[in-house]
């Protein structure tokens, strides 16, 4: 048993997070819904928050700019191999460019824990 709570503490069956989205396509203004599914790993772990970073990319110049960042804070003990859910909700900004060949974006979302290593999930989304 602490042999697994060490490796869980790395990374190694800690538990994960999913960003699920209905669709890929958005227009400017829509709102965004969806939910996390979270699943519990090898040990039962303590969720501090889960942040949710829309981010443009733009391949011209190179960047990466934050749009916003939505955070949950939480305090939800994730027992061990449990699928737990928690809605999802965005609006997109109505002045958001429209995605191209120079210009991409996607939600980089994090599960960060009391202890141990943090679940990293990436979606890229589509604006038409």
């Amino acid at each position: 048993m602490i042999l697994r709570k060490y490796m869980s503490l790395l990374g190694i069956g800690s538990a994960e997070i999913d960003l699920v989205l209905p669709k890929d396509t958005y227009r400017p203004g829509e709102l965004i819904t969806g939910y996390y599914l979270i699943k519990g790993g090898t040990i039962k772990q303590q969720i501090k928050r889960i942040d949710s970073e829309l981010i443009k990319i733009d391949q011209s110049k190179g960047i990466e700019k934050i749009i916003d960042a939505p955070t949950i804070l939480t305090s939800k003990l994730i027992q061990s191999d449990e699928l737990y859910k928690i809605s999802f909700s965005f609006e997109l900004p109505s002045t958001i460019p429209v995605s191209s060949e120079k210009i991409s974006y996607r939600f980089n979302t994090k599960l960060i824990f009391s202890e141990g290593v943090e679940s990293k999930d990436q979606d890229n989304i589509y604006i038409i």
